[in-house]
């Protein structure tokens, strides 16, 4: 982290700080009313309001929900998130306005005082945020003396609250942000060897970049999912009514081609699972490559494949995963993501894995398994985290580089 300036760097006593939250929850309707149904990215940002709020800093939250296209929609308020803030941060005064910017958020913030709270509405109700227009970030400046982004799972975003504001305040990376590009770069920039790379889903077509970039950092790519059907299909395999992009078999080959060239190993299934109804509790049977018919899915990976698999995972120090290796959200479909993520908890509890893993369907599987708390590290970052993983270089966390910022 010594690119980034942190809290620990921050003189944040009597500043009007604007933290960059990420409080794009789920959301259901309950007897007529509005309620959050997974509060686990608000009790996240609770580290960083409350060392900010303990500093003596007057916090001023900034978040986007939903997709209202820069109109004011009540059906997209960051009011229920409000309900669920105040109430899990009881010990601490917590105001909400329902404007972002302007007179009415001006006087808001004005009216804080010392250790105070404010979460201001939906930046997303302003055109300028998603359009990062250099007016509306200026207005958003004005109404703080420091800025911090807590928020790495909106960082790819070039948005105003996320990246031009960071440019015209001093700027440092929030707790949750610190640990999220921490974990990262203990996982892919400096791991300790050998590495393992555990990638599912569904489709190659959406995660050739990670494959590729990938490639050139892991020593063992491991490839389960719908996607892994399209590489059997590619060494001449029978997939049967599978999930499969046959029209990628050329793209499949280079990246064959491209791990034999660079030494690196690609394991995917050596058994798998099938069944002719995707259903839960479906008539199903462990098939060996070549047996799979014409009729049949392929909707997990085998035991022989959960064994071979752990046993790389075991041989290796680190490893990343992104993504089910089967149809987890359907018994008896979730078995092999279930023991491979038990594998890799015993692992990780044992001191001899460092593990990192994110993406939505992850963390589902992960909860599922019952092992999210014995993971190093869970990202609940997903579209952030994959282009991470890619590679790519994040608009908010460059943002924060200290060369663009002097200390506060």
């Amino acid at each position: 982290m010594s690119d980034f300036l942190g809290l620990k760097d921050c003189n944040a006593k009597g500043k009007r700080v604007l933290v960059r939250v990420d409080y794009n929850v789920p959301v259901a309707n309950q007897d007529g009313q509005v309620v959050v149904t997974d509060a686990s990215r608000i009790e996240k940002s609770l580290a960083t309001i409350k060392t900010l709020a303990d500093m003596g800093a007057r916090v001023i939250l900034l978040a986007h929900f939903g997709r209202p296209n820069g109109q004011r929609d009540a059906t997209q308020s960051l009011r229920p998130v409000y309900d669920v803030l105040k109430a899990q941060l009881a010990a601490y005064p917590v105001a909400f306005c329902d404007q972002t910017v302007g007179a009415e958020a001006e006087a808001a913030v004005a009216a804080l005082g010392d250790g105070q709270i404010l979460l201001l509405e939906n930046v997303r109700f302003e055109a300028g945020e998603e359009a990062n227009e250099a007016a509306f970030a200026q207005a958003l400046a004005k109404l703080g003396d420091i800025y911090v982004n807590d928020a790495f799972s909106a960082a790819h975003r070039a948005h105003a609250s996320t990246e031009g504001v960071a440019h015209l305040l001093p700027a440092y990376a929030g707790l949750l942000m610190e640990a999220e590009l921490a974990a990262l770069a203990k996982a892919l920039e400096q791991p300790t060897r050998p590495v393992a790379a555990l990638v599912g889903g569904s489709k190659v077509s959406t995660k050739l970049e990670l494959l590729s970039n990938l490639l050139d950092r892991v020593d063992h790519l491991l490839i389960g999912g719908g996607m892994a059907n399209t590489f059997l299909h590619a060494l001449d395999y029978p997939v049967g009514k599978s999930l499969c992009e046959k029209e990628l078999i050329g793209t499949v080959t280079r990246i064959l081609d491209q791990a034999a060239a660079s030494g690196r190993k690609i394991h995917l299934p050596t058994d798998v699972v099938v069944a002719r109804e995707f259903k839960a509790g479906a008539d199903s049977r462990v098939a060996a490559l070549g047996d799979v018919q014409a009729d049949e899915m392929i909707l997990d990976i085998g035991p022989a494949t959960v064994q071979a698999w752990s046993q790389v995972i075991a041989a290796s120090k680190t490893m990343v995963w992104n993504g089910p290796v089967g149809a987890f959200e359907l018994t008896p479909f979730d078995a092999g993501t279930i023991a491979l993520a038990q594998r890799v908890a015993e692992l990780t509890g044992q001191g001899q894995l460092l593990s990192v893993a994110g993406g939505g369907d992850t963390v589902a599987a992960l909860a599922k398994a019952g092992v999210t708390d014995q993971i190093s590290y869970v990202s609940l970052a997903g579209g952030a985290f994959l282009e991470w993983l890619e590679g790519k270089t994040l608009p908010g966390v460059a943002a924060l580089k200290r060369p663009l910022q002097q200390a506060a």
